[in-house]
């Protein structure tokens, strides 16, 4: 078992690597400049949209904007938030933190577009309801169905893994320790909880998610928000720390792993790419689902995820991380990000602790979804209720075991979902192109005026 684990190490260790993080940045910063950067200009609109303005329930799909935006949030929003922020920290310093700021921008444009592709080749089917994600994008627009069953499989996977049992690990593991609560116990009254919501279906599982989302993202950003006006005057010296520690070529204190620019950049990234899934395809397979005639509305909808879930939550769980002084403690991921709510506000930790606990549980909820999706694509419809019981059957399962491996094997399939989707959403950026130039023109929406600098780009891209 040791040998298997420092192999799946290595192979995690390239999965994760340059290669891949070349690749989604890369495709970020061509997305930017292909679309006029939307991130900038459009996100105006895209709040409009997710207010509900633009909501019309004669419309085919199964969700609302907020609740398409919730379902894939929930699955985001979750241990990237407070234990990858403790990584990317402990692994690659306070610069590392400029670095997931520079992924959730990028990101932005990136879940945009594979959003509006997600939507625009989904299948809606008799019942109202509707299928999409990159397996349908990369059969229909790409005419690579090779590509979408790759891709189902990866996610399918994965997601019993990601998005099943390291979340029900996650959830048992932190209660055992301070509660004492028993992780089997933990384990069945997660699988009761879970399968009550996603045997009803994508339906109920936006309903919940919506309401849990915003329960849970208030919670915490409310903890956060007392340690730091507690600790304002350090605020700007964190910001300014983790500025100056971005271009860094050595580590600033002993107290973290990062030594090089290289690895402050990819710790960034990756952890960046894990808080938000910009790129790995499985927001699109929730947004496809949205009650819009419009696959440009639900891109814009689906574009405000990372800056929430990056820019802002990332951003705020770092400066406590920072601000309390325990960034270079030693400790990393979930303990250190529970140190800092501690040392900054009496019983902070419990925010942490029942943040895990809500976090993987929205987590699990929508990721349950994704991989239905992908049965159904890969087995036909009669496979899903099958699967929906197998994924509730194995989070006992999750809660109880030894987590290692599945962690391995799921973030290495993870990872893999990227590669086949990056194929399509590059392929298939002159349809987005074209979609977004019909939108915006037939609805007369004001933008941001454009930075001069990209003037002449945006005329050799022939906007």
């Amino acid at each position: 078992m040791k040998q298997l684990l420092e192999i799946l190490n290595i192979i995690d260790g390239y999965a994760w690597g340059p290669v891949l993080i070349v690749l989604l940045l890369g495709t970020g910063i061509f997305l930017a400049f292909r679309l006029g950067f939307p991130q900038l200009r459009r996100f105006k609109h895209a709040m409009a949209l997710i207010s509900g303005r633009y909501d019309d329930p004669e419309d085919e799909g199964a969700l609302t904007h907020f609740q398409a935006l919730a379902a894939a949030l929930s699955a985001t929003i979750g241990t990237g938030n407070i234990a990858g922020v403790g990584i990317a920290l402990a692994a690659g310093g306070p610069g590392a933190i400029f670095w997931m700021w520079v992924t959730g921008f990028l990101g932005m444009g990136v879940k945009y577009t594979e959003c509006t592709l997600g939507h625009h080749y989904r299948v809606v089917h008799e019942d109202g309801t509707a299928s999409g994600g990159p397996m349908y994008y990369l059969e229909r627009g790409l005419n690579a169905k090779w590509l979408g069953i790759t891709f189902a499989i990866f996610a399918l996977v994965a997601s019993f893994g990601i998005g099943d049992m390291v979340q029900a690990n996650s959830v048992a593991k932190p209660l055992a320790d301070n509660l004492g609560f028993p992780t089997l116990a933990t384990g069945f009254i997660m699988a009761i909880l879970v399968g009550l919501v996603i045997i009803g279906g994508i339906r109920r599982i936006g309903r919940v998610a919506s309401k849990l989302v915003q329960l849970m993202s208030i919670a915490y950003v409310i903890g956060a928000l007392i340690i730091l006006i507690a600790n304002y005057e350090k605020v700007p010296g964190a910001f300014a720390l983790i500025f100056n520690s971005a271009f860094s070529v050595k580590a600033a204190s002993g107290g973290f792993l990062g030594a090089t620019l290289l690895h402050i950049i990819r710790e960034g990234v990756a952890r960046g790419l894990f808080s938000n899934e910009s790129g790995l395809g499985s927001a699109p397979i929730a947004h496809a689902a949205a009650k819009t005639k419009e696959p440009v509305r639900e891109g814009l909808v689906a574009m405000v995820g990372p800056f929430v879930d990056t820019l802002i939550i990332c951003t705020m769980t770092a400066l406590v991380i920072i601000a309390t002084g325990v960034w270079d403690s030693g400790l990393t991921s979930s303990p250190l990000t529970s140190l800092a709510f501690q040392t900054g506000l009496a019983g902070g930790e419990w925010i942490v602790t029942f943040g895990l606990v809500f976090f993987a549980f929205s987590t699990m909820i929508s990721w349950s979804y994704y991989g239905d999706r992908c049965a159904e694509y890969l087995f036909g419809k009669k496979a899903v209720m099958a699967y929906r019981w197998v994924f509730v059957l194995v989070i006992p399962l999750g809660a109880y075991t030894e987590i290692g491996l599945i962690w391995l094997l799921s973030d290495i399939f993870n990872a893999m979902m990227a590669f086949p989707n990056l194929i399509g959403i590059i392929g298939l950026s002159p349809v987005v192109y074209k979609l977004s130039k019909e939108y915006f023109s037939r609805e007369h929406i004001p933008v941001q005026p454009k930075v001069t600098i990209f003037r002449q780009f945006w005329k050799m891209t022939g906007e």
